[in-house]
């Protein structure tokens, strides 16, 4: 007496993702990456030998995020 374990087929087709060209991808991905390059900036470096803004407002606005990535402000 065999048993099967296999579900028995029924015969209905499985969904397929359809896949996304690269091209839809692309411009999300650059805009993304820009944004994570300006936050890491403002973030790391700000304030520092490449400050871009004068006084301490943007140090004081990101300055637990500096703690909490490792990087040293004081």
């Amino acid at each position: 007496m065999a048993q099967s374990i296999a579900p028995p087929s029924t015969g209905t087709p499985t969904a397929v993702p359809a896949p996304l060209p690269v091209r839809t991808i692309l411009p999300w991905a650059v805009f993304f990456g820009l944004l994570t390059l300006i936050a890491l900036y403002f973030v790391g470096a700000e304030q520092g030998a490449t400050s871009v803004f004068a006084g301490t407002g943007v140090h004081e606005w990101v300055h637990d995020g500096r703690h909490l990535l490792g990087f040293p402000c004081h």
